[in-house]
């Protein structure tokens, strides 16, 4: 990877962006030595302007950020960083320091989410719970979200629907998993067929 700090007398924005949902969380800069910092450590670490030194996102909250890929842009002197949030990025309490909070891209949260309660074997988790009664409990309870959510739409209750779609949605992210499968490869063929 190279990154021309030259350019900008030493210092480069640096974009971080949830890598779940996309969301774009912060802005800040970096010189060499925090890049090679946030490489190593596999946490963003960026030089402060105003404390005119390294600077670790959630070095006092533990609101770190986890690096998950890194990018330069064309021009090689805008580096954009997909990472994890360990909780709200910005010190308002906020999820992004653009103050937008959004549900878009929350679904891949969500997918997050089941993935971590079957990976860490949560014994309290009614997904790890149906996931381990196998294949054909999942496609089962998937069956019946699909047959409730039909009846519902039939009737005149949008709150009753929505509630049904959300089931239908959070047990077919289930059968994925189970599968092995994950949601970005059915949006790859949803893609293809888009031309």
């Amino acid at each position: 990877m190279k990154v021309d700090f030259n350019k900008s007398g030493g210092l480069v924005p640096v974009i971080v962006q949830n890598n779940e949902t996309l969301q774009v969380l912060m802005l800040g800069y970096m010189n060499q030595e925090a890049l090679d910092r946030t490489l190593a450590e596999k946490r963003v670490t960026f030089f402060s302007r105003s404390k005119n030194r390294l600077w670790t996102k959630g070095e006092s909250s533990k609101n770190y950020l986890e690096v998950r890929d890194i990018l330069v842009d064309c021009d090689q002197d805008t580096i954009l960083i997909k990472a994890n949030p360990s909780g709200p990025t910005c010190h308002t309490g906020s999820t992004s320091c653009f103050k937008e909070e959004t549900n878009k891209g929350f679904i891949y949260a969500l997918e997050q989410t089941i993935n971590n309660k079957i990976d860490s074997n949560d014994s309290t988790s009614y997904t790890n719970e149906l996931f381990k009664r196998g294949i054909n409990k999942v496609a089962q309870k998937v069956g019946e979200e699909a047959v409730e959510l039909v009846i519902e739409a039939k009737d005149d209750n949008d709150e009753l629907f929505k509630n049904e779609a959300a089931d239908l949605i959070y047990h077919y992210l289930l059968l994925l998993k189970t599968k092995g499968i994950k949601l970005i490869d059915i949006e790859n063929v949803l893609k293809t067929r888009s031309n």
